[in-house]
């Protein structure tokens, strides 16, 4: 049994430059000619099988037709790509014209808004291959909805998981699980259902007596976040010569309890896919009442610090108002203060948290809604070593400002919010040497001009230093240090030399090793020549840990983005993998060589995964990862690297239900912002 896909929709249209009714039309076209030979086949099978051989000639074939003929007849499966509920219409009809069943609808952001159209496909309903988080990346997919896999099972359809990287195919199985599908569903979606999709569920996707002995050994129940293989056997043979492993907490080896979603749901199909995200925000003069509360974490003196609440198995309580903490401690010399003046809500935590905001870095979040979509998005910087600068802007010496293209309000930045990353941090998108100058913004705000939109103005200068941009790496190394080296010209003089005097730092996008150390030479070099102690921050960082010793003796931060390296390219190629592969993960090898370390976000649609990576990156350390430290690298850590202005009075605060903000069983019901001075509320919306 055989597979065969095509795209449509947008896919083929870019590429031919036809319309949606171009590309139905040749494929009626194409099954049309296909099972006109097919019938011509079976006539002639006929005739032969009658002994019917006069004037019989040749059989009838096309070799550009040959795989169609075999879908017709049942010898070949079908998957398509296909985003939009117009789509999925249109093969739907042509697979009952031609009948022929489809084996799967991979992407299928919509097919949760069409179950009923799905179950009218030839043959029984196709599968459905979704991304468990990855949205809203071009117009096609831009209501994709996490709860898309528990709403298809509710209506007896289902689905596995097209993965983004191989290595955490589970991690898609558990996102989806955290938003309601059924925890049996989740595994079936990435083992039995997707091995009965390809025609190989006789073989794979099972533990059966007589199938093949692929069998992974996990270290904790396979929904647990950062489930991790301690063990695999291939045919029955052992994979793993030396598996590290993690010891894990006797919680991990049960079924994980995730928070309720049910209401949001309901929202995803009543509002076909785009829900209202903007909090409810309290007035000024209200007061919120947080009970249950089993600890609080604040920055104090720049460190993160935890406060147990729970005293003698009975648990505290925090109030808040004009969205800051006013009490917290014992429930009830904490509600005096609550009750003495304006309205109070209670809202109960069971057993959750108050912890700062996380931040959100590395993608372009705030400049952009729609990445593929030109018109959404802010757009690139001229790299003055590949173009000229046009005069208007300053030349070769212009430096850009991230904040001036800062667009609010997108989907990606409040279902952030919602997951409790407040704060992003964003540089000028750009594709060469020049990035420009970093901006820190809301990302509950509704515009610029709201009370605490923009956080801090600037915060750092920009550039990327990468083997595949143009020109070569010696000549932007040697760009850089003209700039920090030579007298200061024009406005690039006048931020630079603010790095040069450490009142700002330089934030350098390289993931080579070799890069690396080229960087830290340098800062050296100048440093010694200046006599000025600068701040260095590396982002990407893939191959950072190959240098963690002289990172940390040289106090160059790293922003490890991705959380958890990949090889993409040749300079990321001697990643650090972590456990079961390596006994530390880059997180931890860099850490261990005191090095301040933050994370980052690929892309704008992960930023409200940041308290899952968070998490996971405490996971995998096997507690030598602190709880404060692993929040610190998801909030202070990253300010304190990229320029940000740490005022601890200001710094949004995240109430988490059932479990601190990163635990996989909480969920955020509300954030407190001193610096817009509210409480925004996720529970009871209209």
């Amino acid at each position: 049994m055989t597979n065969t896909s095509y795209p449509t929709g947008e896919n083929p249209a870019d590429v031919y430059k036809d319309t949606r009714m171009d590309t139905i039309w040749e494929f009626r076209k194409a099954y049309n000619a296909a099972k006109q030979i097919k019938d011509k086949q079976d006539e002639y099978c006929a005739r032969a099988l009658s002994n019917d051989w006069k004037d019989l000639g040749e059989f009838p074939d096309a070799l550009q037709w040959e795989a169609l003929v075999d879908v017709l007849r049942g010898r070949v499966k079908v998957n398509v790509h296909c985003y939009e509920a117009v789509d999925l219409d249109g093969l739907v009809r042509l697979s009952n014209e031609f009948s022929f069943p489809i084996a799967a609808f991979h992407h299928a952001s919509e097919a949760y808004l069409v179950p009923d159209l799905l179950k009218k496909a030839y043959g029984k309903p196709p599968a459905i291959a979704l991304f468990a988080t990855n949205a809203r990346y071009k117009r096609e997919a831009y209501r994709a909805s996490e709860f898309a896999p528990r709403i298809l099972a509710e209506q007896g359809l289902t689905s596995d998981h097209f993965v983004l990287n191989s290595r955490y195919l589970l991690y898609e199985a558990q996102q989806a699980h955290f938003y309601g599908f059924p925890e049996n569903l989740a595994i079936a979606s990435v083992t039995s259902n997707s091995a009965d999709v390809m025609g190989m569920g006789h073989r794979i996707g099972y533990v059966k007596e007589g199938y093949d002995a692929d069998l992974v050994i996990w270290d904790s129940h396979p929904m647990a976040l950062g489930a991790t293989p301690i063990q695999v056997f291939i045919d029955g043979i052992a994979q793993l010569e030396s598996p590290f492993t993690i010891g894990k907490p006797d919680a991990f080896q049960r079924s994980p309890k995730v928070p309720n979603f049910d209401e949001e749901a309901r929202k995803a199909i009543t509002y076909e896919g785009l829900p209202p995200l903007l909090p409810q925000k309290r007035p000024l003069d209200s007061t919120i009442v947080f009970r249950n509360v089993e600890s609080v974490y604040k920055v104090e003196e720049g460190l993160m610090r935890r406060s147990q609440l729970d005293q003698a198995n009975v648990l505290g309580t925090v109030v808040a108002r004009n969205g800051r903490i006013v009490c917290y401690g014992e429930a009830e010399s904490c509600l005096v203060s609550a009750t003495e003046d304006g309205p109070v809500s209670v809202i109960d935590l069971e057993g959750g948290s108050v912890s700062p905001g996380l931040v959100s870095f590395g993608s372009p979040l705030g400049l952009e809604h729609i990445n593929q979509e030109p018109s959404t998005n802010d757009g690139n910087v001229i790299d003055p070593l590949r173009y000229t600068v046009p005069d208007v802007l300053g030349g070769d010496s212009a430096m850009i400002r991230a904040v001036d293209g800062l667009q609010y309000a997108s989907r990606d930045a409040l279902l952030a919010y919602r997951a409790g990353v407040t704060v992003g941090v964003t540089a000028p998108t750009h594709k060469g040497f020049y990035g420009g100058l970093g901006t820190s913004f809301s990302l509950s705000a509704e515009h610029k001009l709201e009370q605490g939109a923009i956080v801090q103005e600037i915060t750092a200068v920009h550039v990327s230093v990468r083997h595949f941009s143009k020109p070569s790496v010696s000549t932007q190394i040697a760009a850089l240090r003209r700039l920090l080296l030579e007298p200061s010209e024009g406005e690039a003089g006048v931020w630079f030399d603010k790095i040069k005097t450490g009142q700002m730092p330089l934030v350098v996008e390289a993931h080579s090793a070799d890069i690396i150390a080229t960087l830290i030479i340098l800062k050296q070099q100048v440093e010694a020549e200046t006599r000025q102690q600068l701040r260095f921050t590396i982002t990407g960082a893939s191959e950072a840990h190959l240098l963690a010793k002289e990172l940390g003796e040289n106090d160059i931060g790293v922003i490890l983005n991705p959380p958890r390296p990949f090889p993409y390219v040749w300079e990321d190629r001697r990643i650090l993998p972590g456990p079961p592969l390596s006994n530390n993960s880059a997180i931890m090898e860099l850490i261990h060589n005191n090095v301040v370390v933050g994370i980052g976000c690929e892309e704008i649609w992960s930023a409200r995964n940041l308290p899952f990576d968070v998490a996971w990156a405490a996971i995998e350390s096997g507690a030598r990862l602190s709880r404060e430290q692993a929040l610190a690298i998801g909030s202070v850590n990253l300010q304190k690297l990229l320029g940000v202005d740490i005022d601890e009075t200001q710094m949004d605060l995240v109430a988490a239900r059932g479990g601190d903000l990163l635990s996989f069983e909480s969920r955020v019901v509300a954030v407190l912002s001193p610096r817009q001075q509210v409480v925004d509320l996720f529970e009871g919306e209209h």
